[in-house]
């Protein structure tokens, strides 16, 4: 696929999606879901993650220093990654793409493709949870509610949350494969 084919085959997809992007941003509408949807938000761009390493380094286990920085490894990773697709992918946001779709909490950087958010969401809790299964019942919702942001806040389409979620699994597999704890 050439850079001029990507441009289009964007439009297209962006099409495709814009009324699932249209329906999840009404939450937006109300200062409620609009201010609960953002603070999930904030926390997934690194504090709650940043926390979570620290308390699994923390943790009276022998694997927890490790485990966390395996997810240190993972996440860098993951960053990596995620910024190079955003810079070639060159998908713009929902809310600068569609008339009303509204921009819920400012972004991070200028591009869609793939969503890092859930990308780090679903690779930390992956790795979390191979460590210490009990914190999927925090964490599993924690990752869906991160996901479920993106959209709702304008900030990405489902494809891309889809995207970094499978990437965010990937890297997470991976890591485990290589490093084995």
């Amino acid at each position: 696929m050439t850079s001029g084919t990507l441009p289009g085959l964007w439009e297209r997809i962006d099409r495709a999606e814009r009324g699932l992007c249209l329906r999840a941003n009404r939450t937006c509408n109300r200062r409620i879901g609009r201010s609960c949807f953002t603070v999930v938000s904030r926390l997934g761009d690194g504090v709650f993650w940043y926390a979570l390493m620290a308390a699994i380094a923390l943790a009276n286990k022998p694997a927890g220093p490790a485990t966390a920085l395996r997810m240190v490894c993972a996440g860098l990773c993951a960053t990596g990654l995620y910024k190079v697709l955003k810079r070639h992918c060159v998908r713009e946001r929902p809310y600068v793409a569609h008339h009303g779709i509204l921009c819920g909490t400012a972004p991070l950087d200028r591009y869609s493709f793939p969503s890092g958010h859930t990308l780090h969401a679903v690779n930390f809790t992956l790795l979390a949870c191979a460590f210490e299964p009990w914190l999927a019942v925090v964490l599993a919702p924690f990752a869906l509610l991160v996901a479920a942001s993106r959209v709702v806040l304008g900030l990405h389409y489902p494809s891309d949350v889809a995207a970094g979620a499978l990437l965010g699994a990937a890297i997470a597999g991976v890591s485990m494969l290589l490093w084995p704890i």
